[in-house]
């Protein structure tokens, strides 16, 4: 169980380190707003926490779960992890949040729609802005992820906005990518992407209660109907349908079973661990990617530059690919051009 930290002053590197491995909530939660952190002093700070821990990562599972506005996630997500947390597992909800484009302020509602999570000692909900990143999913989720599993978290959920992104930032992080989908799948088959269905390693029709059981079986037949025609992106599972209500409890049992079947089939074949292996190299890069674009923005002659040059691409007299090629040379050179 995670206990409380005793005190709100400046941490060390070796305070977060403890705090993390003791599973002290507050600590936790410190740690995670270091990595979240643009200032420079924290960025560094976390990497070195991170590496710190990474020996005490890898061990959990992963489980991003995606769906339109309305499907019922908060509602899933609450049900299951409070069924996973009576067995015994310690569970982390990465909330994360649509942010405005207008005001950059974010919902952070996540610990209201998750009621019994929210209390319950055995789980821990951290809501995390998205800033406008693709998927729906924060550039920090990664090592959010790292710092729950160090702090022993047996399964760390990701709800994604689901707001028609690309879920593949996503699914690309976790181990198991579960779709929630709503009953009457004639008009919604008609709009979901087919990417999202390709890397779906299960669909759950949710909202399975009430009148509404025979649309969620309809629906639930013309999905396997549609992942028939597909090729299943590993070749060790073929991605399963299911009905479930979060409302009412229902179904999430076997989803559960069916959660842990992928892994076993997957750790069996050695896909699991090779997925992992190219998880962490496709992070690498868009870390580098980040720190390049970020030396690239700090250069006194590149800012010098950068609004001349923004003018001209918004008035027509230059294109975007020239642009980009002088602010190439600005940083070859290491000199202004003319």
């Amino acid at each position: 169980m995670l206990t409380t930290a005793p005190h709100r002053n400046e941490l060390t590197l070796e305070d977060y380190f403890a705090g993390v491995l003791a599973r002290e909530r507050a600590v936790l939660a410190r740690a995670i707003t270091l990595v979240e952190s643009s200032k420079l002093e924290h960025r560094r700070l976390a990497q070195r926490l991170l590496q710190e821990l990474l020996a005490y990562t890898g061990g959990a599972h992963r489980i991003g779960i995606t769906g339109v506005p309305g499907v019922g996630k908060s509602t899933a997500i609450d049900q299951l992890g409070t069924n996973l947390t009576g067995q015994g597992y310690r569970v982390a909800v990465l909330a994360v949040d649509p942010t405005s484009t207008r005001s950059g302020g974010s919902i952070l509602g996540d610990k209201t729609r998750m009621a019994r999570l929210a209390t319950d000692r055995q789980a821990f909900i951290r809501p995390s802005p998205t800033a406008g990143t693709l998927g729906g999913v924060t550039k920090k989720t990664r090592e959010t992820m790292a710092i729950c599993e160090a702090a022993g978290f047996d399964i760390i959920i990701v709800e994604t906005v689901g707001v028609g992104q690309s879920e593949t930032a996503v699914a690309e992080m976790v181990d198991f990518f579960l779709v929630l989908t709503l009953p009457g799948a004639g008009d919604e088959l008609q709009g979901i992407k087919k990417g999202v269905l390709e890397i779906a390693d299960m669909i759950a029709v949710n909202k399975a209660d009430g009148d509404n059981v025979a649309r969620a079986n309809r629906a639930a037949a013309e999905y396997r109907g549609a992942l028939n025609i597909l090729t299943p992106q590993s070749p060790n599972w073929s991605p399963p349908v299911l009905t479930v209500s979060g409302l009412e409890n229902k179904g999430l049992d076997e989803l559960w079973e069916r959660i842990k079947e992928h892994r076993k089939a997957l750790t069996a074949s050695g896909e699991f661990h090779e997925r992992r292996q190219s998880q962490a190299v496709k992070w690498m890069y868009e870390m580098l990617e980040d720190r390049v674009l970020a030396t690239l923005m700090a250069n006194p002659k590149v800012d010098e530059r950068l609004p001349v040059l923004e003018a001209q691409v918004r008035d027509g007299e230059l294109t975007p690919t020239n642009a980009v090629e002088q602010i190439a040379e600005i940083m070859a050179l290491g000199k202004a051009l003319p």
